[in-house]
């Protein structure tokens, strides 16, 4: 069966040493691949295009653990589509990334925006088995991300539909990758005007994006529980009509918040109480700088044959960092050596 699910020798030796044993009341029971979603495929295009392994009975379930998708075949049992373990056979599984831990994989059903395509909350997190590594000393859970990713993947091609990342969020990353994650639980579902419902479940927000990733709706869930979360596990959007007992509300548009305006009652007024000009210092200094580079100020060497600088690139935060600073702050390795 491991062989079936495409591990390769150094995850099959640590599932043999450890299959992510938990203590249950019956004993120590192995959770080694955490299948939190199963479904059936329903009509789709590409079985109506003649491809019998979307079979509208067929299964698709997704392994927490194991960052695999699959679809079995109901009636043999078998595997008949699979992304992961890995995410390295193909040019398309190596551009799509590492799916860890997710949550949610579904086949997006007929009659919605997207039809057919694979919808899945990737959680980021820990999970996965493999050679060891730094975060991993025994090679279990050795795929690690702190940001989470909602991914519409054509099942075909592997290619991305469209996603909702930090970077849609509006964040710098990767260094505010994080305020869009949820290490566990968590889910996505189409809706009819193509928008889509995020459950980033592990700090109980829900909130609704348009295709140009607006945010429109937005809930935090009031409710803790006795570990000090308040995690939703999976929501989903119904019509008024399914609870014909209550009468329709009317629905009200809210200002969004502004963040930055925002004060609780007796809080200090924004704004500077009084400024104070130091002779050679400019006045239109930059709010903010980091001691790493961002993604946007990153430029890739892969073009030039070689492999990013692992080092991260500091910058001066006492006065603003030329141009011709950055550039050479972005060093590239070629053959063993450090380019300037």
């Amino acid at each position: 069966m491991t062989h079936e699910l495409g591990f390769d020798d150094a995850a099959k030796t640590i599932l043999f040493r450890d299959p992510n044993l938990r203590k249950l009341a019956g004993g120590p029971t192995g959770d080694w691949l955490h299948v939190n979603s199963a479904s059936f495929l329903g009509p789709n295009r590409h079985f109506d295009a003649g491809d019998h392994r979307f079979h509208p009975d067929n299964i698709i379930w997704d392994s927490r653990e194991a960052n695999i998708i699959a679809i079995t075949d109901r009636k043999t049992g078998n595997i008949t589509w699979r992304l992961g373990p890995a995410y390295d056979g193909s040019e398309a599984e190596r551009k799509l990334g590492w799916i860890i831990g997710q949550h949610h994989a579904h086949i997006i059903p007929r009659g919605l925006p997207g039809e057919g395509n694979l919808l899945i909350f990737d959680n980021g997190g820990w999970a996965g088995y493999g050679q060891p590594n730094p975060a991993s000393p025994t090679g279990r859970q050795n795929a690690r991300r702190d940001y989470s990713r909602v991914l519409e993947v054509d099942p075909i091609s592997l290619q991305i539909v469209w996603q909702y990342t930090p970077v849609e969020a509006g964040f710098v990353m990767p260094l505010d990758a994080s305020r869009f994650y949820s290490p566990f639980i968590s889910s996505a579902q189409r809706l009819p005007d193509g928008n889509t419902l995020i459950t980033e479940g592990s700090d109980g927000r829900i909130f609704e994006v348009t295709q140009d990733h607006e945010r429109v709706w937005e809930y935090i869930s009031p409710y803790w529980g006795k570990r000090g979360l308040n995690m939703v596990y999976r929501a989903y959007r119904a019509p008024y009509s399914w609870v014909p007992q209550r009468q329709t509300p009317t629905e009200t548009p809210i200002p969004f918040l502004e963040r930055s305006q925002f004060r609780v009652q007796g809080a200090a007024r924004p704004g500077r109480e009084r400024e104070i000009s130091v002779p050679g210092v400019e006045a239109d200094q930059q709010d903010a700088a980091f001691c790493v580079a961002p993604s946007s100020q990153r430029r890739s060497c892969r073009s030039r044959g070689a492999a990013p600088d692992p080092e991260a690139m500091l910058l001066n935060a006492s006065r603003r960092v030329t141009p011709e600073e950055i550039r050479w702050g972005r060093r590239c390795y070629r053959t063993g050596k450090p380019r300037y």
